[in-house]
């Protein structure tokens, strides 16, 4: 019962984005990989869509910069996905001052370590537990959840494109 209430959970905080893409096969496991689909082609174009001086903009003094946000989701997709695929030393991402190029490569990486994950699971094994750290998870917990926290990251990209005079991608006509 647990099960069946965190998917419903999570299959209604991530509505947003899904109504964002097109319709397509219906479950848990189509649903997450919709999702993923739209998130990553967000943080890219973003990434992408930002000048390489503005790499190191931040609003207010105390905020981290553009390229902390997409790091952050590098490092954090490494290790969850990582973790996932039985990797054992996580990539680690570049230094916030490092260039353009060498950011997007390292996102672009830490995106394919993802796309192993996200293709593999089914509506048969989203349940699956899985160990992650001291734990276990759900193979659907740990996917809804970085999806999630990547949108999280976008929603600041985002914020950094407005300030800065661009469109973020999910703003595009």
């Amino acid at each position: 019962m647990q099960r069946v209430a965190m998917l419903c959970a999570m299959v209604c905080v991530s509505s947003v984005a899904l109504a964002q893409t097109a319709a397509g096969p219906s479950g848990p496991a189509a649903e997450v990989q919709r999702y993923y689909a739209t998130v990553k082609n967000n943080i890219l174009k973003s990434a992408d869509l930002m000048p390489a001086e503005g790499y190191s903009f931040k609003p207010v003094p105390d905020i981290r910069v553009y390229a902390r946000i997409l790091n952050h989701v590098t490092e954090a997709q490494f290790r969850t996905c990582g973790a996932i695929n039985g990797v054992k030393d996580p990539t680690k991402p570049p230094a916030d001052s490092a260039d353009k190029a060498t950011i997007v490569e390292a996102l672009k990486a830490s995106f394919a370590e993802c796309d192993k994950v996200f293709a593999t699971v089914t509506d048969t094994n989203l349940t699956d537990s899985l160990q992650f750290g001291p734990g276990k998870r759900s193979r659907i917990g740990l996917l809804w959840g970085t999806a999630s926290h990547d949108n999280e990251q976008y929603a600041q990209l985002a914020l950094y494109l407005r300030l800065k005079g661009i469109t973020p991608p999910s703003a595009e006509k």
